[in-house]
């Protein structure tokens, strides 16, 4: 886990293609490094979906944007749209629910 501190522009992702997931915490968030083990297991299992590692805080633009009030906060985006968004998962359902909203 290493969320980047240099978050790509709002308009930068809007303008993404195909499927990607925001996912916005800090390195020191306890529930950020407890969640991690679930959030690898679920990536691996869909290795062609763009994952973004984004540091969240105050004063920080994208994570405002997107209303980002916990973290882990994971926001699933289908050519820059948001199509689930899955909060301090705890269960492997949650974030596989949220990887078939890509299909619907």
């Amino acid at each position: 886990m290493s969320y980047a501190t240099n978050a790509p522009a709002r308009q930068e992702v809007d303008a993404m293609s195909g499927p990607a997931v925001l996912e916005f915490g800090t390195n020191w968030c306890g529930y950020c490094q407890g969640a991690q083990p679930l959030i690898g297991a679920a990536f691996a299992q869909h290795p062609e979906v763009r994952h973004l590692e984004v540091e969240d805080g105050p004063g920080r633009a994208l994570g405002r944007s997107f209303r980002v009030k916990l973290w882990p906060t994971l926001i699933f985006l289908r050519d820059g749209v948001e199509v689930a968004r899955v909060v301090r998962p705890t269960r492997p359902f949650e974030l596989e629910d949220a990887f078939a909203a890509f299909e619907r």
